[in-house]
């Protein structure tokens, strides 16, 4: 089997806290490779991890609940064919969410990552999310879940814990009641983009924790997009319409939101990566370029997003309930 080699890529390689770990800056979101957005082929999820590994992505982001643990499955198998030294990438997943519910006992989240670890085919994995804790009894985690992680870090099963979730609030909560160090990261979406910038205030805390960040979701789940969002996006109809106006100005100035919103989310260097769904070579190439071309913004992309930031302003920061999945 080949090793795939990296090309020179100007991807930037951020530190994610204090974990030592450096990130690239645009992050592999691999619940695509789930089939939850629409069928992905094996050659396909294999083609799309080997090609963001070649450009410079060396961090990869899954969890069993995406497509029912396809996408762990998937990924494991497109990160066999790389045939690349395990410390070339970094693998986060997840436990507590499963196709069955929530479950966050230590008992489960045990079991759990020994399931993830089969179907990744790896010994370990970098960082173990407690996925989406405003589910659960937060007293839990902090008291039961943490614990049973850090028991998971001793054995050498994970490297560093983390947690996700949508309501900001959630990550004060179990840091603050967790002893320090206890919490090596966060992964907190739709909360870092054109539309809403709320994470923004809670950088200062982090990194004065410590902590590092990850932000998923820079398009909102499909709302910074020409196609608009899936038809069960919670965003109200207010939010949705600002939303499609932005789009079609960006159409008329020759811009393309998607590439405008990533480029705004990647420009914050306190936010140690901004995690993308991809499934296809194309979606790769798109994203990396994106990346590249922030370094060459000019005034009239500067411009265009003063004007789109306007748009939107009267919706701005609206956010909506939790627990829809996320792209």
């Amino acid at each position: 089997m080949a090793t795939v080699t990296k090309e020179g890529s100007n991807l930037e390689l951020r530190d994610l806290g204090n974990t030592g770990l450096k990130v690239s800056c645009v992050g592999f979101g691999a619940s695509p490779l789930g089939r939850v957005f629409g069928p992905v082929s094996e050659e396909e999820a294999i083609a799309s991890v080997r090609q963001a590994f070649r450009l410079g992505i060396n961090f990869f982001d899954t969890s069993p609940y995406y497509g029912a643990t396809l996408s762990e499955t998937m990924l494991g198998k497109a990160l066999e064919a790389l045939n690349a030294p395990r410390d070339q990438f970094i693998v986060s997943t997840k436990c507590g969410r499963y196709v069955d519910g929530f479950d966050f006992t230590a008992h489960r989240v045990t079991k759990s990552i020994d399931e993830s670890l089969a179907r990744l085919g790896l010994d370990y994995v970098d960082i173990l999310h407690c996925h989406d804790i405003e589910f659960g009894d937060l007293d839990q985690i902090v008291e039961e879940t943490i614990p049973a992680l850090q028991k998971l870090k001793e054995e050498g099963k994970i490297r560093f814990v983390g947690v996700s979730g949508l309501p900001l609030e959630v990550f004060s909560y179990v840091i603050d009641r967790v002893a320090p160090g206890s919490v090596d990261v966060i992964l907190s979406y739709c909360h870092y983009g054109i539309n809403d910038d709320t994470l923004e205030g809670m950088l200062p805390y982090l990194k004065s924790k410590g902590v590092g960040v990850i932000s998923a979701s820079p398009l909102a789940m499909g709302l910074l997009t020409d196609n608009g969002p899936p038809e069960w996006h919670p965003a109200s109809v207010e939010l949705k319409s600002a939303c499609k106006a932005a789009a079609a100005h960006c159409r008329e100035k020759g811009k393309n939101i998607s590439k405008l919103a990533m480029q705004y989310s990647l420009s914050n260097k306190d936010i140690s990566t901004v995690l993308v769904g991809m499934n296809s070579v194309k979606q790769v190439e798109e994203n990396v370029a994106a990346v590249v071309e922030l370094a060459t913004l000019g005034r009239r992309e500067e411009e265009i997003l003063q004007e789109v930031g306007a748009i939107l302003q009267p919706v701005k920061n609206q956010t909506w309930p939790s627990g829809i999945q996320k792209s």
